[in-house]
Protein backbone atom coordinates (compact mmCIF):
# COMPACT_ATOMS: atom_id res chain seq x y z
CA UNK A 1 0.00 0.00 0.00
CA UNK A 2 1.02 3.62 -0.94
CA UNK A 3 1.59 6.15 1.71
CA UNK A 4 -0.99 8.29 -0.03
CA UNK A 5 -3.48 5.36 0.18
CA UNK A 6 -2.74 5.00 4.08
CA UNK A 7 -3.34 8.51 4.81
CA UNK A 8 -6.59 8.05 3.18
CA UNK A 9 -7.54 5.09 4.75
CA UNK A 10 -6.51 6.35 8.29
CA UNK A 11 -8.19 9.43 7.97
CA UNK A 12 -11.37 8.04 7.25
CA UNK A 13 -11.80 5.38 9.39
CA UNK A 14 -10.85 7.50 12.30
CA UNK A 15 -13.49 10.17 11.17
CA UNK A 16 -15.80 7.41 11.35
CA UNK A 17 -15.05 5.95 14.38
CA UNK A 18 -14.19 9.18 16.57
CA UNK A 19 -17.03 11.00 14.83
CA UNK A 20 -14.84 14.12 14.49
CA UNK A 21 -13.43 16.40 11.57
CA UNK A 22 -9.64 15.48 10.70
CA UNK A 23 -7.92 18.97 9.82
CA UNK A 24 -4.44 17.54 8.36
CA UNK A 25 -2.03 15.03 8.27
CA UNK A 26 1.17 15.72 10.31
CA UNK A 27 3.01 12.69 9.37
CA UNK A 28 3.08 9.48 8.33
CA UNK A 29 5.63 6.44 8.98
CA UNK A 30 6.07 3.12 7.69
CA UNK A 31 6.35 0.37 10.69
CA UNK A 32 7.40 -3.25 10.19
CA UNK A 33 3.52 -4.49 9.77
CA UNK A 34 2.25 -1.14 8.35
CA UNK A 35 1.89 2.19 8.74
CA UNK A 36 1.49 4.80 11.68
CA UNK A 37 -0.71 8.39 10.81
CA UNK A 38 -0.29 11.37 12.64
CA UNK A 39 -3.72 13.23 11.92
CA UNK A 40 -4.43 16.72 13.76
CA UNK A 41 -8.25 16.43 14.78
CA UNK A 42 -10.70 19.24 15.60
CA UNK A 43 -12.13 17.74 19.03
CA UNK A 44 -14.26 21.32 20.15
CA UNK A 45 -14.78 24.27 18.26
CA UNK A 46 -15.10 27.67 19.40
CA UNK A 47 -15.28 31.22 18.75
CA UNK A 48 -12.81 32.91 18.21
CA UNK A 49 -11.66 29.98 16.43
CA UNK A 50 -8.52 30.70 17.67
CA UNK A 51 -9.26 28.84 20.61
CA UNK A 52 -10.65 26.06 18.97
CA UNK A 53 -9.45 22.54 20.59
CA UNK A 54 -7.34 20.39 18.58
CA UNK A 55 -5.99 17.24 19.52
CA UNK A 56 -2.92 14.77 17.75
CA UNK A 57 -3.95 11.43 16.84
CA UNK A 58 -1.60 8.32 16.19
CA UNK A 59 -3.98 5.67 13.83
CA UNK A 60 -2.06 2.33 13.36
CA UNK A 61 -2.77 0.73 10.23
CA UNK A 62 -2.03 -2.67 9.04
CA UNK A 63 -0.19 -3.48 5.97
CA UNK A 64 -4.02 -3.91 4.75
CA UNK A 65 -4.65 -0.10 5.04
CA UNK A 66 -7.12 -1.61 7.88
CA UNK A 67 -7.10 0.19 11.44
CA UNK A 68 -5.42 -1.66 14.65
CA UNK A 69 -5.90 0.93 16.89
CA UNK A 70 -5.70 4.92 17.39
CA UNK A 71 -5.02 6.82 20.65
CA UNK A 72 -4.78 10.63 21.42
CA UNK A 73 -1.33 11.88 21.55
CA UNK A 74 -1.77 15.29 22.76
CA UNK A 75 -4.49 18.16 23.18
CA UNK A 76 -3.73 21.91 22.68
CA UNK A 77 -5.54 25.57 21.74
CA UNK A 78 -5.77 25.91 18.02
CA UNK A 79 -3.57 29.28 18.86
CA UNK A 80 -0.81 27.34 20.74
CA UNK A 81 2.40 27.04 19.17
CA UNK A 82 3.77 23.42 18.59
CA UNK A 83 6.24 21.88 20.35
CA UNK A 84 8.17 19.49 18.28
Amino acid sequence: MKATEAVARAVEQLEELSGRTAESVIGIERSDDGWQVRVEVLELERIPHSTDVMAEYAVDLDSDGDLTGYRRVRRYSRGASRED
